[in-house]
């Protein structure tokens, strides 16, 4: 039995899927029962728990040959990461408890950056789950092509506002079908100890990149447009973020380049997936 969490989101649902087209016994936890028809349907079994409850994580992970980590993202946690700290002392009680044989986590590119910025919490993560018995693999993902989503809008209005910058800077990134094709290669793996894979698409973009690719998706002029480090703290707020602040040092850790695999673009492992087939993909969804 692999046990799989976050199957209800982007990477997760890759990685459910993956396994069932397998032939290989899946149980799908999330927190919320009203989304566990489909999974029902494809013959998953369903296990119900929140990611704070380490009791319901216990039991969802009882059994399995293997689990698989997604921790819910926290795109304005308050200072100090109180839920994150939550979430990692109910997961190590449920491990422990459950016993799989392995683990595979979902991690990310600059988990290991000594500078605390948002990616801070994946870095909690890491540390804390690295002392578990049993082996652990966390998989460092680069930035999600699938987060332009946010800029579909305005590129069809013919600008797409760029944090990522300077503007002809290539950025690590990758396409979730790939992370999720990896995480479930992962689990059905066997290695001892901590395992650490860092996974890029076959090449960086550069945000001048993406908005020629936007154009070409969209067949219509859109370049891209710096948005100015002295806006972001207001315009974040105004979005009705508490604590900007992690978000922000993210974001200058991508443009000052701490933010970076240990072995770097050199040293990743490549996924198959073009940024533009994941905006092609984004907008035939209906974005």
């Amino acid at each position: 039995m692999f046990a799989v969490t976050g199957i209800t989101g982007q990477v997760g649902a890759v990685v459910g899927a993956k396994l069932l087209e397998r032939g290989l016994p899946v149980r799908a936890c999330m927190r919320n029962a009203d989304k566990a028809g489909s999974w029902r349907d494809r013959g998953a079994e369903i296990a119900i728990a929140e990611m704070t409850d380490a009791a319901a994580l216990g039991a969802a992970f009882a059994g399995a040959e293997a689990v698989f980590l997604s921790i819910p993202p926290a795109f304005d946690p308050a200072s100090g990461f109180p839920v994150a700290k939550i979430i990692i002392e109910a997961l190590k009680t449920a491990l422990v408890k459950a016993a799989p044989k392995k683990v595979v986590c979902l991690s990310t590119i600059g988990a290991q950056a000594k500078e605390e910025n948002l990616l801070t919490q994946l870095g909690l993560v890491e540390k804390a789950l690295s002392a578990l018995p049993m082996p652990i693999a966390f998989l460092r993902a680069g930035w999600f092509m699938e987060n332009s989503a946010w800029d579909i809008a305005a590129a069809r209005e013919g600008v797409m506002p760029s944090f990522l910058q300077p503007l002809d800077k290539p950025v690590p990134m990758v396409g979730v079908r790939d992370v999720g094709a990896v995480a479930a290669e992962m689990l059905q793996a066997n290695w001892t100890g901590k395992r650490i894979i860092e996974l890029e698409g076959h090449y960086r973009i550069t945000p001048l990149q993406m908005a020629k690719t936007f154009a070409t998706v969209l067949g219509r002029p859109v370049h891209a447009e710096k948005v100015d480090r002295d806006a972001w703290e207001a315009l974040f707020r105004s979005q009705g973020m508490q604590n900007p602040g992690p978000r922000m040092r993210m974001l200058d850790g991508f443009n000052e380049g701490w933010i970076e695999f240990d072995g770097g673009e050199a040293g990743s492992r490549k996924g198959e997936t073009t940024f533009e087939t994941a905006i092609r993909a984004l907008v035939e969804s209906g974005r």
